[in-house]
């Protein structure tokens, strides 16, 4: 049954072909972007938040509220970083583009394990490390569409 459906709807459609996995037009390191500066800001947040002083119950269960959720979204950011990056190294980039960026393996791998460093610690280092790793991927992937798109942060 499921051939006769099949031959049905495939008399009535032409076959399309693509290099990527998704129609051109739909990737863009800008999600990568906005996550690894989620990362970067609440890296900050993290480090310039005070403990208080003294034994104030309520003052220390409202730190304790706030470093959770700066943490949670950091970790969250730096994996969908991480997701972002992966998609477009395995679906956007394909071999012709190591012959114009001998170093794009490298460049993302390296990207991915920042995004894992800024998961397991805390490190203003890190997360900046991991925005100059984005920023470097923003400049591969708009130079093999041959395309000059200025880098820009929210902050």
């Amino acid at each position: 049954m499921f051939e006769t459906i099949k031959n049905k709807l495939s008399n009535n459609f032409e076959i399309a072909e693509a290099h990527c996995d998704g129609p051109c037009g739909v990737y863009d390191p800008a999600s990568a972007r906005i996550a690894a500066e989620a990362v970067l800001s609440m890296t900050k947040k993290i480090l310039d938040l005070k403990a208080p002083d003294g034994g104030d119950a309520k003052a220390s269960a409202a730190y304790y509220n706030t470093l959770t959720r700066y943490i949670v979204i950091k970790e969250e950011q730096a994996q969908d970083a991480k997701e972002q990056l992966l998609i477009l190294w395995t679906d956007y980039f394909k071999p012709a583009h190591l012959e114009k960026y001998p170093n794009l393996h490298d460049t993302f791998w390296k990207a991915a394990k920042l995004c894992s460093s800024t998961k397991v610690e805390v490190s203003l280092e890190h997360a900046q490390e991991l925005m100059d790793a984005v920023k470097e991927i923003h400049g591969i992937f708009w130079g093999s569409k041959d395309k000059d798109v200025a880098w820009y942060t929210a902050s």
